[in-house]
């Protein structure tokens, strides 16, 4: 278990006390809801660059070769 010291204005620290947010399941939520947005953010932002840069489709065949290749490559690293 990780032990943090912060500094808050002497307010904001009241407030959060009254609000319950500063015992250790408070700040664990707080924590866990801020890492569920920030992944959010990161997600939408990637949807973002793929949807201003579509990957053009790959055709039955594109597809296959691509896994022909995979396969072979790993056959050769076997027998290594």
């Amino acid at each position: 278990m990780t032990e943090l010291i912060i500094k808050l204005p002497d307010q904001l620290a009241q407030e959060a006390q009254r609000a319950g947010l500063l015992s250790e399941t408070g700040i664990e939520r707080i924590l866990i809801a801020a890492l569920r947005t920030d992944r959010i953010d990161r997600m939408s932002q990637a949807f973002d660059i793929l949807e201003a840069n579509p990957i053009p489709a790959m055709s039955p065949d594109e597809i296959q070769a691509e896994i022909d290749a995979y396969r072979a490559e790993i056959r050769s690293a076997t027998r290594s």
